[in-house]
């Protein structure tokens, strides 16, 4: 078997067998297949496509190509969510310790953020003390003994993902549904899941904007899913605004507190779509058989504190102190807050998510390249949503700043990110579709 064949096969639009599949992922891992034939043939994909078959294939192949989790000695249904990534999203840190909480075994291990802010490992590491990187065996520990743990990724998992992403962020070959899907899940599967919810997020803070394109690639995982036997289900979310109110590290944690702490409102849509996503990871796990039963045992344990106390079981058993989550706003201290006025009045008629996200990225919440540091204590909170009324000299969000280098650059993406209009707007969907495997429907 030749990588060249394989090129010009794909290249011809041909769908490849499964022993083709596991050649050339197999060969570029060791080195036999080179860089600019893997470049060729990601571009061939680009191009046309594969079969659902075929990415369930490579997804396998991508899967097996390093470290592998084993989880089948932790009791029940492991489970994990994904969010393809957002501004303002700290659901993990609201949902992972609810459905502990209900009874539900989440076993989940989260990058690194690049971008507007850190991704939940950065979250976890605001707070003192934490340290994400747990040997398997003390991971496995703690979700043995709390029902939940949220660690970093090995080094060894599933390397030829990150083989393949450092070319294709080079050779223009990241917008291919299947070489997306394939990546996501290859990373979910060898993690040792058995049940995932994935949170595809749609709109100007998102890498999915257009509604169709986002709800193909999630049709294309949750195929994955089922060709693999691993149960999965899709919701599409909104993010043509900030999920939370808070963008950036601690912030976010602070908000993820407060829900915890039942201080966010049933109709915000934090609350939303945190419910959402925790009652579907129930109805996977089998913890709960309807939807209705699943929202009563999420709310039980919201209210009366049961998810709150398995958060702070968590992040004690990975390093924090007992009081960790007592003064939360102490991780938020910065040396200036800086509110932030249009000079205008209207409805706040639309935003764009991924300007407010890059205004916390220049204060020093996010990564430009993976060597940046992160200050944990600075971003931004918006006091206006979309449909909300500013008056004049209201300050629409606050700036928490300890680096003034970009301040003002900040300030203006941030007042170039909101349009305001004379007319309110009409509410904008929160949830575009949920989409599940063909046996579920």
């Amino acid at each position: 078997m030749r990588m060249v064949d394989l090129i010009l096969k794909k290249r011809a639009g041909g769908a490849h067998t499964p022993e083709e599949i596991r050649f050339l992922v197999d060969g570029f891992v060791q080195g036999d297949v080179k860089d600019y034939q893997m470049s060729a043939w990601m571009m061939a994909v680009c191009f046309n496509g594969m079969t659902a078959a075929e990415t369930g294939e490579l997804t396998r192949a991508m899967w097996h190509s390093g470290e592998v989790v084993d989880l089948s000695d932790l009791p029940g249904v492991k489970l994990d969510k994904h969010s393809t990534g957002g501004v303002g999203d700290t659901t993990t840190l609201v949902i992972a310790p609810l459905v502990a909480a209900c009874g539900g075994t989440v076993a989940k291990m989260s990058g690194r953020g690049l971008g507007h802010t850190g991704g939940t490992i950065d979250k976890l590491e605001a707070i003192p003390g934490v340290n994400i990187a747990q040997p398997i065996e003390d991971f496995k520990r703690i979700v043995r003994q709390t029902g939940l743990c949220v660690t970093g990724q090995t080094g060894d998992l599933v390397p030829a993902d990150k083989l393949m992403y450092a070319l294709r962020d080079v050779t223009g070959t990241v917008q291919s549904i299947p070489l997306i899907a394939s990546s996501i899940m290859s990373k979910k599967l060898a993690a040792g899941t058995d049940a995932i919810v994935l949170d595809v997020k749609v709109g100007s803070g998102a890498f999915m904007q257009a509604v169709e394109e986002a709800r193909e690639l999630a049709q294309t995982m949750v195929q994955i899913g089922e060709h693999v036997g691993r149960k999965t289900v899709a919701i599409l979310t909104d993010m043509n605004q900030p999920l939370g109110c808070a963008v950036g590290n601690a912030l976010e944690v602070r908000e993820a507190v407060q829900m915890l702490r039942g201080e966010i409102p049933e109709g915000d849509p934090l609350y939303k779509v945190c419910m959402l996503l925790a009652t579907n990871m129930l109805l996977l796990g089998g913890v709960a058989h309807t939807q209705a039963v699943a929202e009563a045992l999420l709310n039980r344990a919201l209210y009366d504190g049961a998810g709150l106390k398995k958060l702070r079981e968590m992040l004690v058993a990975l390093g924090a102190q007992e009081n960790c989550l007592e003064n939360i706003d102490a991780l938020c201290t910065v040396r200036r807050q800086v509110p932030v006025t249009l000079g205008r009045a209207g409805f706040v008629g639309g935003m764009q998510a991924e300007a407010i996200g890059q205004a916390a990225q220049m204060l020093g919440a996010g990564r430009a390249k993976k060597t940046d540091a992160i200050d944990p204590a600075v971003g931004l909170v918006m006091h206006k949503r979309q449909g909300d009324y500013v008056l004049k000299d209201e300050p629409v969000a606050t700036l928490y700043v300890n680096d003034e280098a970009r301040l003002e650059e900040a300030m203006q993406a941030l007042k170039g990110a909101i349009r305001l209009e004379s007319e309110q707007p009409a509410p904008a969907p929160l949830v575009y579709d949920v989409v599940r495997a063909a046996q579920e429907r």
